[in-house]
């Protein structure tokens, strides 16, 4: 199945990339009419004006430049669209890319990495090689955000069962250009500037114009006489009347210059982000939905009266007039005469008062849908991957075929898997190698998947929500003055904190207390598993112990045990990778080290 979506994602890039070649053709050919019309219309304005004819080179010259206006947004639409192929190309090659295993150009959600967390660190949630590079489709941070917390806090029932609602629908074959259509548009634009989040919290709080009411009767009366005394001037009246007022209007910017800098560095620091949030949102808010909750998403955008893509469009525009102080001798003009940066302050300050809160919620929405789009593409790409049940049955977890969606081998060992209660402890014992830490992954990383609301790697599954908890890459900390088995007993204590709370705690132990001698590990395991047998919680621990197997017979139907094995054959050593009921039959080692070059004498 997954070499049939990699057939569809490789046709669609070459049918992309044969309408990106005439698109660009296209747009090359209206550049050269916009030049054509400019010197058109520079060459038949001087003839006009060189034979005398004043009045028909000023028609002409307004005349040409309406068309050359009409030409250029002509040209810039047709170069948008031909970006726009060109990144739906891009966005086709890339989930070709995804299907294959090779996630390093993608963004691995570092920033979000968090050691202390309850299971991201040890299940590869992000970092290299994540389950956030392989779902992530969202260039823009608040989408990617959308994501993180999402796959770092799992969902509500009822949330995760409206995710898989709206990501059935948006995943549908149907839904397929909508899709990626959505994906592409913010890659137009730069999205490594200052966040939106950012900005809201620091424009929320400012006030200039309130601060400075004086200022708002001058920004309407001081421009119009500056103009008016200039005008004068040239009529032949005195000019100290605008060298005054010039004078007035330059004291004024050099007054409050800090505050004008301020204003301007925190708004184009997003503007690029607006623009793409406007084409993102009026790509949402032109789209016919069915499921009930991308209904209700998108009546949010509308709920004030005005678009929420037309709304920030304004603040785009705003922001864009505002940058024209960049040109230093266009800033001293307009600062001086028109009091530009006040007047964009003003209107940034109005916009403030009608559309703020509109666009916290507005970029609300935007990001869930983006996180939406993510794991739509995600189970678009998958269609194999089964959408898991919810179950209400404490820690049900029933599972066919269950396989680790970043283990991308040509034909990956899935196994089936069951269990259910609380206080219920499943011991996997094995040989070196034999896959025990990665089913341990492969069982939470799924979990994590089904509350996310996406598709998980197996041919079916059914599981009850639960708090995942996870102890397996426990290492020493230099600046933390810890030893690994210190920061070990650490994360077990975090654990029977979290289980004393009463929620349900699901958890993968691997290897636990590794780091002291056999008979403390032995007798602080098992009794670990006798507290954790009286909580409301269950799960699965990994272990070379073969002593852990006889608490089978001391809490039966509360432990049980399984193992991987491998076979020895010659100097090779097999691995099945399939659970199977009961302790490890054999182990590998010594055999091992003998493959290593190290030479294992027999005890007499």
């Amino acid at each position: 199945m997954s070499e049939s979506r990699e057939s569809l994602y490789l046709g669609r890039a070459s049918g992309f990339a044969e309408q990106e070649k005439k698109a660009a053709s296209t747009s090359s050919a209206v550049s050269w009419l916009r030049v054509g019309v400019f010197v058109a219309g520079l060459g038949l304005a001087y003839h006009f004006f060189n034979t005398g004819n004043s009045t028909a080179g000023a028609v002409t010259i307004l005349v040409f430049y309406g068309l050359f206006i009409l030409v250029m947004r002509w040209h810039s639409g047709l170069n948008f669209r031909y970006q726009q192929l060109r990144l739906l190309r891009m966005v086709n090659e890339q989930e070709v890319e995804r299907l294959q295993g090779k996630l390093n150009k993608f963004d691995s959600g570092q920033e979000f990495v968090d050691d202390h967390h309850p299971y991201t660190s040890d299940l590869d949630i992000f970092g290299h090689n994540s389950l956030f590079q392989l779902l992530n489709h969202s260039v823009t941070s608040i989408g990617k955000l959308k994501l993180a917390t999402w796959l770092r806090q799992a969902g509500t029932p009822q949330e995760v069962l409206q995710r898989q609602e709206a990501v059935a629908e948006l995943a549908s074959p149907n839904q397929l250009d909508w899709l990626q259509e959505l994906l592409a548009l913010p890659m137009h634009y730069k999205h490594d500037a200052e966040s939106a989040e950012g900005f809201i919290n620091w424009f929320r709080n400012k006030a200039f114009f309130r601060q400075h009411a004086w200022l708002k009767p001058l920004l309407f009366i001081l421009p119009v006489l500056t103009l008016a005394a200039i005008a004068a001037w040239f009529y032949g009246l005195s000019g100290w009347i605008a060298v005054a007022l010039l004078l007035v209007q330059f004291l004024l910017a050099y007054r409050f210059r800090v505050e004008r800098d301020e204003y301007y560095e925190k708004s184009i620091g997003i503007y690029e982000a607006m623009r793409s949030y406007t084409k993102q949102l009026q790509h949402i808010e032109g789209h016919q939905y069915s499921s009930p909750v991308l209904q209700s998403l998108q009546q949010e955008l509308k709920a004030s009266g005005t678009k929420a893509s037309a709304s920030i469009n304004k603040l785009a525009n705003i922001i864009d007039f505002f940058s024209w102080r960049l040109s230093t001798l266009m800033a001293f003009f307009l600062n001086n005469t028109l009091l530009w940066d006040f007047v964009w302050i003003y209107r940034l300050e109005s916009w403030k008062e009608q559309y703020l809160q509109q666009l916290e919620r507005s970029l609300e929405v935007l990001a869930e849908l983006e996180a939406l789009a993510s794991i739509a593409a995600f189970q678009h790409a998958h269609p194999q991957f089964a959408v898991p049940q919810l179950s209400p049955t404490p820690f049900l977890y029933q599972a066919t075929a269950l396989a680790h969606p970043l283990i991308f081998s040509v034909k990956p060992v899935a196994n089936d898997f069951e269990m259910q209660g609380a206080g219920h402890s499943i011991v996997i014992t094995g040989s070196n190698m034999s896959g025990k830490t990665t089913f341990l992954r492969t069982v939470g990383i799924n979990m994590v998947l089904a509350l996310l609301g996406a598709p998980v790697c197996a041919r079916s599954m059914t599981v009850a929500p639960a708090q995942v908890y996870t102890a397996m890459r426990t290492a020493d900390n230099l600046a933390e003055n810890t030893s690994s088995f210190y920061a070990e007993l650490k994360r077990l204590r975090m654990l029977l904190e979290l289980t004393e709370q009463g929620e349900p705690v699901f958890y993968l132990l691997d290897e636990i207390l590794k780091g002291t001698n056999s008979r403390d590990r032995h007798l602080g395991a098992m009794s670990l598993i006798r507290q954790l047998h009286k909580r409301n919680a269950s799960g699965l621990i990994s272990t070379h112990d073969l002593e852990l197997g006889a608490m089978e017979q001391e809490l039966p139907g509360g432990v049980e045990n399984y193992s991987f094995n491998s076979d020895i054959i010659g100097d090779k050593i097999n691995f099945d990778y399939k659970l199977t009921p009961g302790l490890c039959r054999s182990f590998n080692a010594s055999k091992l080290m003998q493959l290593m070059g190290i030479e294992i004498e027999e005890e007499a």
